[in-house]
């Protein structure tokens, strides 16, 4: 490829990942319209200026658009509603020599990049269950994004508008509700093993066997907060009706439980970040942003809030400050946050460090087994052709066409992957011509 294709290859994605990020840092809640007591738009999250036609739908491309992808089952699909049923599930957590966690772990549900608490293990690592069903486990903001707050549809093809039983309603889960998800435990400074959920049943074997932790050096970051067993008994209360609030979408009295419950106990870092949701919800950026910011002066090692000033500062196109929060994150926990690396990437590509840029891409797409950041091949690829590495820009191009086959920007990537092919075919040729 010569330079000049590279050159246009580098400039229309340029464009397009400028107006990813846009679009990441304004879709945070449901498609259909914006939440009761809020300001929010269309969108049912941040709302601001349509940067142009071309915004991708959806805030992840390479899932489907969200008005193409309901949040409840379409009856047009699927003549009835899966049955909801009770999932129990067992297991034990040890460490890499067999013996019991130092500490009672936490057993995490991930669903598509949102973590949410489950139970905890006993003295000797032992984990009984049933999912979405231990309302105590819901004192522990931290398991929520906006998005899942507020009824998102799910990504990846998950549906999540209404998984039943999540607060202790004794609703059970449909094998829908388990798609994209996985079971992990969660102690600070370990990483553990994953069991994944799609696909069960509830007539299965609830034993999952034995998941293995190993300690990790230099990673600090969580996805729960230390100051949330502190929390006084009014504070958590105030905690838990702001998050009943919020699943009904009464942003209003939310914000109101979210308030006392801070006011309460400063250091309730996601009480905090839960408040910053919701003023992101009614458009309230700067308010946000305290809010984001004071979780972060409570316990500066949880992870969450880092990541939603990402997407504020994405959306106003501060590509800087989006990167100097990733890098952030990065340092604090380099090994299970792939959208750290996602928006490092888009960042660094923006302002147009295509070194460092690659390495994020790259360690994005290491790290993302589910598939959830597509575009992070897309980009990979790019920066891959603008040094030369055709190989390596189509082997992406492919990946991000078979993980994002109904994603906007498509068929303008089958192009760009027909161009390099094209280069890679006419190089073969010379080389086979020659003595």
């Amino acid at each position: 490829m010569n330079l000049s294709s590279v050159r246009a290859l580098g400039t229309v994605s340029l464009v397009a990942f400028t107006v990813l990020a846009t679009a990441l840092a304004q879709e945070q809640g449901p498609p259909q319209q914006g939440p009761p007591g809020g300001g929010g738009g269309g969108g049912g999250g941040v709302t601001t200026p349509n940067p142009g036609p071309n915004v991708p739908t959806s805030p992840f491309p390479g899932t489907r658009d969200r008005q193409q992808q309901p949040q409840f089952p379409d009856p047009t699909r699927q003549p009835f509603p899966e049955m909801q049923r009770p999932v129990f599930l067992s297991g034990k957590v040890t460490l890499e020599d067999g013996s019991p966690p130092p500490e009672p772990v936490v057993i995490e549900r991930v669903c598509n990049g949102v973590h949410r608490p489950e139970g905890y293990t006993d003295s000797k690592g032992r984990f009984s269950f049933a999912l979405g069903q231990n309302s105590a486990m819901m004192a522990d903001a931290s398991v929520n994004s906006s998005a899942d707050v507020f009824g998102g549809g799910g990504f990846g093809g998950a549906t999540r508008g209404n998984q039943g039983g999540f607060g202790g309603t004794g609703r059970g889960i449909s094998e829908r509700d388990l798609m994209g998800c996985e079971i992990r435990a969660s102690l600070p400074g370990f990483i553990s093993e994953v069991v994944n959920l799609s696909g069960r049943r509830f007539m299965d074997n609830p034993d999952l066997g034995t998941i293995v932790m190993r300690k990790l050096g230099g990673v600090e970051g969580t996805t729960i907060s230390i100051t949330t067993q502190l929390a006084p008994k009014d504070a958590k209360k105030a905690y838990e009706k702001g998050q009943e609030n919020a699943k009904k979408q009464k942003l209003g009295d939310a914000q109101k439980e979210y308030e006392k419950a801070v006011g309460l106990y400063p250091k309730y870092a996601v009480a905090w970040h839960e408040l910053g949701l919701v003023y992101k919800l009614q458009s309230r950026n700067e308010q946000a942003r305290d809010a984001f910011a004071k979780a972060l002066e409570a316990d500066n090692k949880f992870v969450k809030p880092y990541l939603e000033l990402a997407l504020l500062s994405a959306g106003a196109q501060k590509w800087q400050e989006v990167a100097d929060t990733t890098d952030r994150v990065i340092r604090l926990n380099p090994l299970q946050f792939p959208e750290a690396f996602f928006f490092n990437a888009v960042a660094k590509y923006n302002l147009q460090k295509f070194d460092d840029a690659e390495k994020s891409a790259d360690e994005a797409v290491k790290l993302d087994k589910a598939h959830r950041y597509p575009k992070a091949q897309h980009i990979l690829a790019v920066l891959q052709a603008m040094r030369n590495d055709l190989k390596g820009a189509a082997e992406n191009m492919r990946g991000y066409l078979k993980h994002a086959p109904q994603a906007g920007d498509a068929e303008m990537v089958k192009g760009q992957l027909a161009e390099i092919e094209k280069r890679l075919g006419v190089g073969e040729v010379v080389e086979k011509k020659e003595p």
